[in-house]
């Protein structure tokens, strides 16, 4: 049974960072990808990074510059690094993963799994 785990959020002032982790477990192979959503109130959930399991990296455009994908392949655990962080990041981030490539995963398509999420929160 897949398994993804969040942990990471918080608050914090715009201009700050926060790193997000997903661990996922209970995958038999690592050819997965896995990807970072963020949903804010009232409004529809949007991709935020996604990292395909050849490497690729797609990234909205409202976070390139700013937020950076690693990932510990040993661990199954995925990295978001948020930099300059604005009011308008602020949402409930959820991690995810299927067997998609990352451009796919971004917008949502193929994601078979999903954690249950980390609040941010950055105040003016």
């Amino acid at each position: 049974q897949v398994q993804l785990v969040e942990s990471g959020g918080g608050s914090v002032q715009a201009g700050g960072s926060l790193r997000l982790s997903c661990t996922a477990s209970g995958y038999t192979s690592s050819n997965f990808c896995m990807a970072w959503f963020r949903q804010a109130p009232g409004k529809e959930r949007e991709g935020v990074a996604a990292l395909a399991f050849d490497g690729v990296t797609s990234y909205a455009e409202s976070v390139k510059g700013r937020f950076i994908l690693s990932k510990d392949n040993a661990k199954n655990t995925l990295y978001l690094q948020m930099n300059s962080l604005k009011p308008e990041d602020t949402a409930m981030y959820y991690c995810a993963t299927g067997f998609i490539d990352s451009d796919y995963a971004l917008r949502g398509y193929g994601m078979d799994h999903w954690g249950k999420g980390t609040q941010v929160t950055v105040s003016s």
